[in-house]
């Protein structure tokens, strides 16, 4: 009898809670509100117009918007966060456009001049560079005495540093460059780094000896060499086979490797600012294995239907969407480039005088560490990437390796540049400039100013040639220093009364320009801020 009441009780009380005899509890729960934070009003007015949501639901119109909207966003990204990978591209087309072929090599024997468009070369030290071909295994690379420069993978990310920075120290070594996913026997007495692309670029510098290049031209030739690697060859011990660890290869000669000039060749090698770049950046996804780019960074990219092994083929409405936004993806990242808003991007403060990577790293992530008397002294991960900085730097500039923002004095090189003169506006090319050195400029090596055309980023092309000023005699006269020690420096149409022309560089009237201040193998008053270059003055 006590289970039959029991269930009984139940029953009533299950009949009341769930309203079938009219019961108070379920009035209750109909009449509860929605909390306004999760509701979405009637209409919702953004910067794409006003969207209507009756009760909820999107209303065919507005629907049309956000995926319009949601597209123009997918194909914004796609251009700031892969800007990159589309500008490696372009290099490889422009050394293809002149004969350069994958493990060729390109020597300016004489220096690159302003009639190539490259990003942010310089014409003070002998350029040497090449893809290099993964796709059927290893290669390998040896590198002369005394150079300086990275290998880099296919979306613009360090690989390893060779020469001077590099493990072979300046004294010349073997690079052997493994392909993703290779798994095989690895050799000794190489310096082995592996890439996340199928193919890589290389690129080096190397100083001029006596401000000559050709013996520095003659040495690069006599010493690097670019070849597969045999496996169980050169760097495989007999030990090895014997112990049943690797098996024997051909132990033959490489092929000669091929070199092109490069002085006085013209090329374009700057990524495209039109429906092209699109196309472009499909064809390096098609190249390149699928996981080679984070897939965070991927998922923008095959959002607007750019994926690997499918066409790219954007309807009208599509195509439209992305010159759209092609169109202020690419003012936003030349704004980004031309006039950063990041005060921690300046390396003085109050100055126009910048480089980003002091400050995020070449990762885009992590200041550079410091280097104390005491020992180096990294700083903590941010964890996060600073997108912008990325997008600034690579829409400006060509390579990327620890090397060109270390705080280690005696090694690598080090940039300062300006949008802005001492009044924070744009340079003129038809008004006078100065800028001046204090003594004791610190420098192991050498030092230079190069200017360079806002549009193109590349070396200015004026008569002259050679946009450039510092302490070498080649390919224009040395800059002289005053009596108290210091060095000036003009920019202008025309060469100063007065004035030598080592401490000129020519500027074309109707052409804006950013000077470049380069320091190779800089010293600690650089790093210490205690010497500091003026601000960029104007003279008339």
């Amino acid at each position: 009898m006590a289970s039959t009441a029991s269930s009984l009780s139940f029953l009533v009380f299950l009949l009341a809670t769930t309203g079938l005899n009219g019961g108070s509890i379920a009035s209750a729960q109909t009449a509860a509100e929605i909390p306004p934070a999760i509701t979405t009003p009637d209409k919702v007015e953004t910067r794409i117009g006003t969207l209507d949501f009756k009760d909820g639901m999107p209303s065919k119109e507005t629907i049309a918007k956000v995926y319009d909207n949601l597209d123009f966003t997918h194909a914004f990204e796609a251009f700031v966060n892969t800007l990159q990978g589309v500008s490696i591209h372009a290099l490889h087309k422009g050394f293809l456009s002149i004969g350069v072929k994958d493990n060729e090599v390109l020597v300016f024997s004489e220096l690159m001049d302003a009639k190539s468009l490259y990003l942010t070369a310089n014409a003070d030290t002998v350029y040497y560079m090449g893809m290099l071909d993964l796709t059927k295994g290893p290669m390998v690379l040896e590198v002369p005495p005394k150079a300086l420069g990275a290998i880099d993978d296919y979306w613009f990310r360090w690989v390893v540093d060779i020469g001077l920075p590099g493990p072979d120290r300046g004294q010349g070594g073997k690079y052997l460059i493994l392909p993703p996913g290779y798994d095989g026997p690895l050799p000794d007495g190489f310096n082995i780094a592996r890439a996340r692309t199928s193919l890589v670029i290389w690129f080096a510098r190397s100083f001029l000896e006596n401000n000559d290049p050709k013996p520095v031209a003659e040495s690069i030739r006599k010493f690097t060499k670019v070849y597969p690697y045999e496996a169980g060859g050169v760097g495989t011990p007999i030990a090895d086979f014997l112990s049943g660890k690797a098996k024997l290869g051909k132990v033959t000669p490489p092929s000669p490797t091929v070199f092109h000039e490069g002085t006085g060749k013209v090329m374009n090698t700057i990524p495209p600012n039109d429906f092209s770049f699109y196309e472009m950046l499909n064809e390096v996804v098609q190249q390149e294995p699928a996981g080679s780019l984070d897939p965070e960074l991927m998922g923008p990219v095959a959002a607007i239907g750019i994926i690997k092994g499918k066409p790219f083929a954007p309807d009208a409405r599509m195509k439209k969407i992305l010159a759209e936004a092609l169109a202020l993806a690419n003012a936003t990242s030349r704004t980004l480039f031309m006039a950063p808003r990041d005060p921690a991007l300046y390396y003085y403060p109050g100055s126009g005088w910048q480089n980003m990577l002091f400050e995020v790293g070449y990762e885009f992530e992590t200041p550079i560490p410091l280097v104390t008397p005491e020992g180096v002294k990294p700083f903590p991960p941010t964890g996060y990437r600073t997108l912008d900085a990325r997008t600034d730097f690579f829409y400006g500039v060509t390579g990327i390796t620890p090397a060109m923002a270390m705080r280690l004095p005696g090694i690598g090189s080090t940039y300062l540049w300006t949008m802005v003169d001492a009044n924070k506006e744009p340079f003129d090319g038809g008004k006078t400039y100065k800028v001046t050195l204090p003594k004791d400029i610190p420098q192991a090596n050498f030092w230079s100013f190069t200017l360079y055309d806002n549009m193109s980023r590349s070396m200015l092309d004026t008569p002259q040639r050679y946009p450039r000023a510092g302490s070498q005699s080649f390919p224009s006269p040395a800059a002289e220093a005053a009596a108290d020690g210091t060095t000036t420096v003009y920019f202008g149409p025309t060469q100063p009364a007065n004035v030598k022309r080592g401490n000129w560089i020519q500027t074309m009237p109707g052409k804006g320009f950013i000077p470049c201040l380069r320091l190779y193998s800089p010293l600690e008053p650089f790093f210490t801020k205690s010497w500091r270059p003026s601000e960029v003055e104007v003279v008339k």
